[in-house]
């Protein structure tokens, strides 16, 4: 992966791993070793095998509760994840849902919160239009299901046509019961698909709900690229960490020449990542997969095409990124030597 979180020494490692439970006998065979870490790193992995030979390698995507502000957290819900983009067309929703299968196939337990309220996508994005969650008690909602991902929306509970006419106060006062009213399960993580601007929404957001941190997308192009500024900007004002940009619809591979065509320029979000200190942790190419999936509510990680392994590795990154920010990992063992 080329993640500098994984630049420590190895005897770092060998300590921790046995504190932290990740390495251990394989139940089928006591002569083999499973190592199992809440986050993908193959550099430790490396290491291990060196040691052990006889080692498998099954890493689960999880992550830990981390420390954020002082709000309420929600219950079950680990780390809330805001996807934001401050402009619309971006392709902000696909890449919610995307990331959300990529996480689910590697092994965490993901939800979706859909809080564009005047133009919900999540219920078509997941082949769910048409459904509306249930209610067991008459207060609360069940999320819906799709390809392992929990969501809910306010597009489950009116008709794609009709508008939501609402001002931002009641909005906003919709988005907040749209979250505490639905019985998530232990997730660990909630990726929240934003509405494009930065407005009512995005602040009710930053300042009334536990959100763990965001990821801001882009694609190449200059206007796109100042709102994303902006969009970081705001973050910024509110106390939300940031982890990182992604560049959306960065190139075109033509399929007779294998070129790479930049239709909205290059470099942007390379520039974007420069001017704000933070990673670009991924670009996405247009593909025509992923088209056919957004449409058709299918998942992308059950195709065999170059997205689905961009989305894949960028779960791993977030994943990492958010383990190793928890403040809360072993520390490993001191030995003094006589």
């Amino acid at each position: 992966m080329g993640n500098q979180v994984f630049q420590h020494q190895p005897e770092y490692w060998s300590m921790t791993i046995e504190q932290s439970g990740w390495l251990t006998r394989d139940k089928s065979n006591l002569d083999e070793w499973v190592f199992a870490p809440p986050f993908f790193c193959p550099n430790v992995f490396e290491y291990i095998h060196q040691q052990l030979k006889t080692v498998r390698y099954e890493p689960k995507v999880s992550a830990r509760a981390l420390k954020g502000k002082n709000q309420t957290p929600i219950k079950g819900v680990k780390n809330m994840l805001a996807v934001s983009s401050a402009k619309g067309g971006v392709g902000k929703s696909s890449v919610t849902v995307n990331l959300a299968t990529a996480l689910a196939k590697a092994g965490a337990k993901v939800g979706i919160l859909d809080a564009d309220i005047y133009g919900p996508s999540i219920p078509l994005l997941l082949g769910l239009e048409g459904r509306q969650p249930d209610s067991n008690d008459g207060k609360t909602m069940e999320p819906l299901v799709a390809h392992n991902v929990y969501a809910n929306s306010i597009g489950f509970l009116q008709p794609p046509e009709e508008a939501a006419i609402w001002r931002g106060p009641m909005a906003s006062k919709a988005l907040m019961q749209l979250l505490a009213e639905t019985n998530w399960p232990d997730l660990d993580y909630l990726l929240i698909d934003m509405p494009p601007g930065t407005g009512d929404i995005q602040l009710t957001m930053a300042q009334q709900m536990p959100v763990t941190a965001s990821l801001v997308v882009t694609t190449p192009q200059a206007l796109s690229l100042r709102d994303a500024h902006k969009g970081i900007s705001m973050f910024y004002h509110v106390d939300v960490p940031v982890l990182g940009i992604i560049e959306n619809m960065s190139y075109y591979i033509c399929s007779s020449c294998g070129h790479r065509h930049r239709l909205f320029g290059e470099q942007g979000a390379e520039m974007l990542s420069e001017a704000t200190k933070l990673p670009l942790l991924a670009k996405l190419p247009f593909d025509q997969n992923v088209n056919l999936c957004n449409e058709k509510g299918n998942d992308l990680q059950q195709l065999d095409c170059p997205s689905a392994g961009i989305y894949l590795s960028l779960a791993e990154q977030l994943s990492t990124r958010l383990y190793f920010n928890s403040g809360e990992r072993a520390e490993p063992i001191a030995v003094e030597v006589l």
